[in-house]
């Protein structure tokens, strides 16, 4: 691909790109005109932060059709943490809520299981009716979820302030060997567990596989790096934006968590809707509870070395109304996806939790 054709393609980027310049050499400008123009900023931040991750989730997504399942969905998995946990530190590192990272943790759990999922699920089910899928992988995906928020956002509440540096050091022990010896078994031994054999004819595949040829990897690994580094850019202003015009209103702290998970998971919300539709639950599955592994049991330990280097803890305990939606929702989990297929009553039971939660973070509880 010739540098013109991909400056064509990356249009998007470099909009981006020249926003991040503007919003640094206007910054002062806009906190000095008060909140209302900084909230004005952020949400245009807010929105070209998406356009950014888009792009990066679309060569994410060509990544994944070269290498196929369950690679491929890792790798969707992967950008979109990366997004957030770079979103993230760049928050904490200026005037952020201390339960920040817990929230927004908590907010992309609710979002990506019962939000997409469900939301997938309901869809395709009154589309498809009952949409089969390999229930290993929902099995897996559960409980691993289920121990890495219990071990990192339940026992710290009985954890003594005095002794929480041996406890979040144990934390970031706990989350890498979780997650190396999964991501073994993921691309090794029991890969078979998320993947699915849908019947497709030899035409679709080649046009699947046409549709991200002439989009190379080298070129695609390069675009994805360059967008994270200009959607860390833009977070930064954002979120002095965001932190000035949400001063002294009242408004409930999770909503910048809110928007720092919806932000990485809106390029998996369209992924996830086009598999479902298409009658693919399988790529849905891995999409949603990978991501909610993914954001668990990356950020943790990424955001706690950064809390032991500051020396400064972040809350990372749940309260008691977020630990019993965390385990209304894997209840249900375990019981929707323990049979193989979905259908649109398991779905809906989702969405209505995903409702109840941004009902909940609407009362500020």
């Amino acid at each position: 691909m010739t540098i013109a054709k991909w400056l064509r393609q990356e249009r998007a980027l470099l909009i981006a790109l020249a926003i991040a310049v503007i919003a640094y050499v206007g910054e002062h400008s806009v906190l000095e005109m008060g909140q209302a123009a900084s909230m004005i900023a952020a949400g245009a931040l807010i929105a070209t932060i998406v356009l950014a991750s888009m792009r990066v989730a679309h060569h994410a997504e060509t990544l994944a059709v070269k290498v196929g399942d369950p690679y491929g969905t890792m790798i969707l998995t992967l950008s979109a943490v990366a997004v957030e946990v770079i979103i993230l530190a760049i928050m904490m590192s200026g005037e952020s809520s201390p339960t920040l990272v817990r929230d927004t943790i908590y907010a992309a759990v609710m979002l990506d299981i019962n939000g997409i999922l469900g939301l997938a699920a309901l869809l395709g089910g009154l589309k498809h009716g009952e949409q089969p899928y390999n229930d290993d992988s929902s099995r897996t995906y559960g409980v691993m979820i289920l121990t890495a928020m219990g071990i990192s956002m339940i026992v710290p509440e009985f954890i003594p302030d005095a002794k929480w540096h041996y406890y979040s050091a144990f934390t970031i022990v706990a989350m890498i060997a979780l997650y190396a010896l999964f991501l073994r078994m993921q691309v090794g031994q029991h890969s078979y567990f998320f993947s699915y054999s849908y019947p497709r004819t030899e035409k679709k595949l080649a046009a699947a596989e046409d549709d991200h040829d002439e989009e190379s990897t080298t070129t695609s690994v390069v675009t994805i790096l360059i967008g994270v580094v200009v959607i860390g850019l833009l977070a930064e202003f954002m979120s002095a934006f965001m932190n000035n015009g949400l001063k002294g209103t009242g408004a409930p702290p999770a909503i910048a968590a809110i928007v720092v998970a919806a932000i990485s998971a809106a390029p998996e919300i369209l992924t996830a809707l086009r598999a479902a539709l298409r009658n693919r639950m399988q790529a849905t599955v891995n999409i949603a509870m990978g991501a909610s592994l993914s954001t668990v049991i990356l950020t943790v330990p990424v955001m706690e070395a950064i809390a032991l280097y500051t020396g400064q803890p972040f809350i990372m305990a749940m309260s008691p109304g977020q630990t019993v939606m965390v385990m209304i929702t894997l209840i249900a989990a375990a019981i929707n996806l323990n049979d193989g297929e979905t259908n649109a009553i398991e779905g809906m039971t989702h969405f209505i939790l995903f409702a109840t939660f941004i009902m909940l973070t609407a009362l500020g509880l």
